[in-house]
């Protein structure tokens, strides 16, 4: 096994590959004017994501008997792909904050104050500025995609690839996203576990397990996503996205502000129907179900206010309870690759796993 320092070297390497890929001249050039330039690049520059579609897409090459080089422009377009659905998903949640730094719409509603807009212009300026930012997002990783066949790729492959990218997981993602802003103001006893589980396998699991069947397919070229290796790599991948999400969740609780870049506590003020409200809702008395209801959903809920539900959560075994279902969500991942040939690629990919629900940011 690969130990855990050893491993952030290793995803490390690979998002600097990623992010100079994506960065070079020839991209940098073709986005014009330079408030979509910059706009684009808002979180692809200097506020980078921590690489982890990307990487799993290269490991998951490599773990097939790929060379994972031919990958990369694969591995650039998921995380080009992924960061369009965060440009919108900060516009819908009305997030301000994103690594550290303003979104992209806030970041242009700011620029929009000092050309001179009023209050509400600006606003609509910083969220349209978003919404094209994330358009042009997307359609750049369809176009990353295409450059597979550049460096050899089957251009069936290629195809592939991208209708699966363009129809599957678009759909996949956008009906997760679509439940998320429908469960938040849903009665919390109209929803269940296994309705919060599927929504978060299509916001979030849906594109972790196009990674791993992307790479596994690039690397034994092929289009058949019932090969046994792209189904172990993908179905290992797809469950490990769950794991992910379910551990962001227990971090927008109970995270550092500082290491995660956004405002702990975000979810309890937008009434996020979390896995964790879920469970604690289920398991509270009537008194905690009121006070909880007092202040979720509650945007102006003080730092205290906020505070009170994280104890609450606690004391009800809820955050427990999530990191649990989190770790035996990895633990099922890693069944599904126990056929998959031994490699430095497999070591990777299991301690990847690990990582997903160890990090705290």
């Amino acid at each position: 096994m690969i130990n855990m320092n050893e491993f952030e070297k290793e995803l490390a390497k690979r998002g600097d590959l990623i992010y100079e890929y994506l960065t070079s001249a020839r991209y940098q050039e073709r986005f014009a004017p330079e408030v979509i330039h910059d706009s684009v690049y808002l979180y692809l520059g200097g506020r980078r994501g921590k690489s982890l579609r990307p990487a799993v897409l290269l490991f998951s090459c490599g773990a097939a008997g790929g060379d994972e080089e031919i990958a990369i422009p694969a591995a650039a377009a998921t995380e080009v792909f992924h960061t369009w659905t965060l440009v919108h998903d900060d516009v819908i949640d009305r997030d301000c904050m994103r690594r550290g730094g303003y979104t992209v719409h806030e970041e242009f509603r700011r620029r929009g104050v000092d050309l001179g807009y009023d209050g509400d212009n600006a606003a609509h300026y910083g969220t349209s500025l978003a919404i094209l930012a994330g358009d042009v997002q997307q359609g750049w990783s369809v176009s990353l995609l295409s450059e597979l066949a550049e460096r050899g790729v089957d251009p069936a492959v290629v195809l592939h690839l991208i209708r699966m990218m363009e129809t599957d997981i678009v759909l996949m993602l956008l009906s997760g996203q679509i439940f998320d802003v429908q469960y938040s103001k849903a009665p919390i006893e109209s929803l269940s576990e296994d309705k919060i589980l599927g929504m978060l396998w299509r916001k979030t699991g849906a594109l972790y397990e196009f990674a791993g069947a992307a790479g596994a397919m690039i690397g034994l070229s092929t289009t058949n996503r019932e090969d046994e290796l792209v189904r172990s790599i993908s179905q290992f991948t797809g469950r490990c996205g769950t794991a992910f999400q379910l551990q962001d969740d227990i971090l927008g609780v109970v995270g550092n502000t500082k290491k995660l870049g956004k405002t702990v506590g975000s979810d309890i003020r937008e009434g996020k129907r979390t896995l964790i409200v879920y469970h604690a809702f289920s398991n509270a008395n009537e008194a905690q179900k009121r006070r909880m209801s007092m202040i979720l959903d509650n945007e102006n809920a003080s730092t205290e206010e906020v505070g009170e539900v994280v104890d609450t959560l606690s004391e009800l075994g809820s955050i427990e309870y999530t990191r649990a279902l989190a770790d035996s969500y990895v633990m099922e991942a890693k069944e599904q690759i126990e056929t998959v040939p031994e490699s430095r690629y497999k070591d990777l990919l299991l301690t990847w796993a690990d990582y997903l629900v160890k990090r705290e940011s």
